[in-house]
Formats: C-alpha cells, structure tokens, sequence
C-alpha cells in the first residue's frame, strides 16, 4: 500500500488542508489536478442512498467490463445493507466507457433513463444482461429492449438516443476520469472528510470494509 499527496479542493469541505490518497489494487501515481465531489457528482447517477452520508464511494464503471460486472454480482449486494442503508455511506456511479462505443450507448441509455427517474433500474438492467465483452450485445435493439424491462419508455428513450443527448457528457466524464488517474474499470474513489480511498479493480468484500470501517 502506497500513498501519495493531492491538494485538498475546497468544494469538499476541508480548506488548506491535503488529502490523504491511499490506493489498494493498483499502483500509486501523483495526479495534481484539483476536482471537487460536486466535480464526480454532478457527471454521475443519482445517489444510492442519503446524499448527506459521511462517506461517498464513487465508481467508475463500464457497462462491458468483465469486472464491473462481478462486483455488481458479489459485492455490491453486501455493500448496500451493510453500509449504505445504514445511512453510513451513499453511492454514485460516474461512466468510464473505455471498451469502445458500445459502452457509450449504454451509458448514453442510463442517462435518457434518468429523464424519466429510471437510471437504477435501467443501469441494473444492463448489467443483469451482461454477456462479455465487445461481444456485440449491447445496440440499439437489446437496449430498446432491456429499457422496455426496466419500466422506461422505450419511444422517449430513443428520440433522446438519437438526439445524442448525453453523448458528450459521456464522453467529456471518460476524459475527466483519465484526468484525475483513473485508468482501468471498475475504480472507486472512496471519499470521507479529508481522506479519499482509491481502490482499484474488484477487490475481496475485506477491502471495501477495511476501507468504510476505517
């Protein structure tokens, strides 16, 4: 385990001060660039649970990545009753689509679905059909179809599909994710007071709770 310093910015709430960047599953780089949680919020979903949580774990996430998909099938499950509906942490989830366009129509469909208040149902759809990738599973009809599953509006979703909407705060929050270090999928930003964790790749459950209970 290795840490490296990153000035503080002063929209999470600690002035003059330095975070605490302390990295699992990865190696450690400096990232000097300076970004507030209202930077990583406002580019992701909604927040799983309280918003005014002391913790906020952020993931980054592609909706191919084989790994991605297991912590969604493990993890994720125990994380939320342990952690975040005990009110001790909330969640966001913040696109890196870095497997290519098809990743970036799902993203683009979860953020049309948030227009109609069914991101988390449209995100979970797609990964309960998970099917590898860059196997070609993720297009326009199995999205018509997996948002026709989550109870979304399938006509209004695809005006706002073809609109192109949302692809370019996809493709902005991909480069804006490069910018701050993150560089593989999934990755976590876990933020409490003056401290951000970063934990990279689908770690044992061990980890996330060594980091939450810290």
């Amino acid at each position: 385990m290795s840490k490296v310093m990153l000035a503080i910015p002063a929209g999470i709430g600690i002035a003059a001060a330095i975070f605490v960047v302390v990295f699992f599953g990865g190696n450690a780089s400096q990232d000097n660039s300076d970004f507030t949680l209202s930077d990583l919020t406002e580019r992701g979903s909604p927040y799983v649970g309280d918003s005014s949580a002391p913790i906020t774990i952020v993931e980054f996430g592609d909706y191919q990545c084989t790994f991605c998909f297991k912590f969604h099938q493990s993890s994720l499950d125990v994380i939320k009753k342990e952690y975040i509906d005990s009110g001790k942490a909330s969640l966001v989830f913040v696109d890196f689509p870095l497997n290519g366009p098809d990743s970036v129509l799902a993203a683009e469909a979860t953020h049309c679905a948030n227009d109609q208040g069914k991101f988390w149902a449209m995100h979970d759809e797609i990964y309960h059909n998970w099917n590898g990738e860059r196997t070609g599973w993720v297009n326009r009809d199995s999205i018509s179809q997996f948002a026709q599953t989550a109870g979304v509006d399938v006509d209004s979703m695809n005006q706002c599909l073809d609109s192109k909407k949302y692809q370019d705060k996809v493709l902005e929050t991909y480069d804006f994710a490069q910018g701050i270090n993150i560089d593989a999928t999934p990755s976590f930003l876990v933020i409490s007071g003056d401290k951000i964790t970063k934990i990279t790749g689908n770690q044992p459950l061990e980890v996330f709770r060594k980091v939450l209970d810290g």
